[in-house]
């Protein structure tokens, strides 16, 4: 059994007086590719930017191998390098070009050599097939282009956890696929990866395991095979009926 990467304990979030997650708990184990399903509003997006440090939270704790990373400003720190997140508006700097955007971090954030950095990240533009783009801006690229960077721009950071918030949603179907099968390869690579998608074909492909969110708290979990086939509540259920899986086929 792998060992736990992640602990979230009764974590709650509220915006207002609108509570969003609800004493949610979750232990996410290394190498691990979890997926985060549920319908709008059931607090999805909230719970990776909590993860990611970019929101407060009002209870509960999260524990980075083994260590809280809640009201500690160097762990903060600390858990944006380890934990990183792709977002679905992609993040890039305009006023910097794409092998600058990815440099950045890893030279401002953690004090590396730029020459290593660089020859880091030219590798992994080349491996994405964007190594062309390297002196390009962001209004130069493609939605899935921009996508591809943004991942580069995490791996680059080495971190122990990736988050992905719904990375295909901006993008046009034929891009979609590019970005998938770049995040299917890391995930072949044993990575640690938590991710929130609307792409139910792809979900059922990736997933080790499937957590199903409904009003701030996990109302299921199980793995991909279990939820898709035989999901065991009537919130997920309906969930799920709007979707026509007799489509499916081989998404990868």
């Amino acid at each position: 059994m792998s060992e736990t990467i992640l602990e979230i304990k009764d974590l709650k979030k509220s915006f207002g007086d609108n509570p969003i997650l609800q004493g949610l708990s979750l232990q996410i184990k290394k190498g691990e590719v979890v997926v985060i399903l549920g319908p709008s509003g059931c607090g999805k997006s909230t719970l990776l930017r909590c993860l990611n440090g970019l929101e407060t939270i009002q209870g509960g704790d999260i524990l980075l191998d083994g260590q809280s990373i809640i009201g500690n400003q160097k762990n903060f720190h600390l858990v944006r390098q380890k934990i990183g997140m792709v977002f679905q508006s992609y993040e890039l700097f305009p006023h910097l070009d794409v092998l600058q955007n990815l440099i950045l971090g890893p030279i401002k954030a953690q004090g590396r050599d730029k020459k290593e950095v660089t020859e880091e990240a030219l590798q992994l533009l080349e491996r994405v097939g964007l190594l062309d783009k390297k002196d390009s801006f962001a209004r130069q690229l493609s939605g899935g282009q921009k996508q591809r960077v943004a991942i580069v721009r995490a791996l680059l950071m080495h971190p122990e956890i990736i988050l992905f918030d719904e990375v295909t949603a901006s993008l046009d179907p034929e891009m979609v696929r590019e970005v998938l099968e770049l995040i299917n390869d890391l995930a072949q690579e044993g990575r640690t990866m938590i991710l929130v998608t609307h792409e139910m074909q792809f979900a059922q492909a990736i997933a080790d395991r499937i957590i199903f969110l409904d009003q701030g708290k996990i109302a299921e979990e199980g793995t991909a095979q279990e939820f898709f086939t035989n999901p065991q509540t009537k919130r997920a259920q309906e969930f799920l009926n709007v979707f026509d899986f007799s489509q499916f086929g081989s998404y990868l």
